[in-house]
């Protein structure tokens, strides 16, 4: 499902305007984005959490020449689904 299938079936059941989901989705997408860039965790009870992690620098490999390169540190996005999405996605 991409971000105009999740407007249309959520302006389905809703009963909102494409055009007003649309704009909520992107809100809500904007809040979490601009949370993430402050380094806080956003939870959403049931579906998960979405944090920022340091990764330190480490040593990896070129795959075509075998040489050792510097991968520098960086700041990663991780979710955790919550346990109502585990359950959801495992039936």
């Amino acid at each position: 499902m991409n971000k105009a299938e999740l407007i249309e079936t959520a302006a389905d059941k809703t009963g909102l305007t494409r055009k007003d989901v649309g704009t909520v989705v992107d809100a809500v997408l904007e809040v979490i984005t601009e949370s993430l860039e402050k380094g806080e965790k956003v939870q959403l009870v049931g579906f998960g959490n979405f944090d920022v992690k340091d990764r330190a620098q480490h040593i990896g490999r070129n795959p075509q020449t075998k040489q050792e390169i510097v991968i520098p540190a960086t700041r990663v996005v991780q979710f955790k689904p919550g346990k109502a999405l585990k359950d959801a996605a495992a039936k």
